[in-house]
């Protein structure tokens, strides 16, 4: 099953890391997050993936195209001008990397991928958020219920933490950041059946509006609640959490890693 991830936005309220690369491309434990993105998914099993570029492209093809050289050990005897790979550390990852515009919106660039979806089932997510979810879990979810488009869901925290109050007025304790007010947003990690490319128009459909909206009103649009750890890297201050989670060896979405998946949220 194809594996779809949007990575063409611009990525604005990171500038300060995407003037010169993608915000996929943008580095958390030294590794880009489309990186940690693919290997939670690769880590189910699921390793045909279809990335839909725009802004700055050609970084991730770049990546790809020196994957295996830079995940190696590797000598140069520049006098034989001979490569010696010593060792490889490789993915078992087919990727296909699509230009789907500089300026298409969400909608528009799965409808640019149309003819390679082969009106199959598909995965789909952002290049820019990881979570700890279950990709099989989801994807039986998905199954169960025979409706167009599965939506994972999940209850941001609260911005701040907040104070407990007596009758009067005295502080009794301080309480930690809580989920928000009880409602569910939309976290990526889609299942998709074929039919919904019927609700894309052209490149300026974007996906979360119109798309969406018709689905749910058509009862075609399922959620699948996702109860534990889910971060976007929407900011800087996102990035440097992710990254704190890594060094303290506190990344739940890590699967793969046996020491950093042995904590929960």
């Amino acid at each position: 099953m194809k594996v779809l991830i949007l990575a063409g936005g611009l990525g604005s309220r990171l500038s300060e890391e995407t003037e010169l690369k993608p915000k996929p491309m943008v580095e958390i434990g030294g590794k880009p997050i489309l990186w940690h993105i693919m290997k939670i998914y690769s880590y189910y099993g699921f390793n045909d993936f279809m990335i839909l570029l725009g802004y700055k492209g050609y970084v991730i093809k770049e990546y790809f195209a020196n994957y295996y050289l830079h995940q190696s050990d590797v000598t140069f005897n520049m006098k034989a001008n001979e490569v010696e790979i010593l060792n490889n550390s490789s993915e078992p990852w087919k990727v296909t990397l699509i230009d789907t515009g500089l300026h298409t919106m969400t909608g528009g660039r799965i409808k640019r991928v149309e003819k390679y979806i082969n009106n199959e089932t598909f995965m789909l997510t952002y290049g820019d958020g990881v979570a700890n979810i279950d990709i099989r879990n989801l994807l039986e979810f998905h199954e169960s219920h025979n409706k167009l488009i599965t939506m994972t869901s999940v209850q941001p925290e609260g911005r701040f933490g907040s104070l407990v109050l007596n009758g009067s007025n005295e502080v009794v304790r301080f309480q930690e950041k809580v989920k928000g007010d009880g409602q569910w947003i939309n976290a990526g990690f889609f299942v998709c059946e074929p039919g919904i490319i019927d609700y894309l128009n052209d490149d300026s459909t974007i996906f979360e509006r119109d798309p969406l909206e018709r689905l749910a009103l058509e009862k075609q649009l399922v959620t699948f609640k996702h109860r534990d750890f889910w971060k976007p890297m929407d900011t800087l201050r996102d990035k440097k959490t992710l990254e704190d989670l890594i060094a303290s060896g506190k990344a739940p979405w890590m699967m793969w890693d046996k020491v950093t998946a042995t904590v929960t949220y």
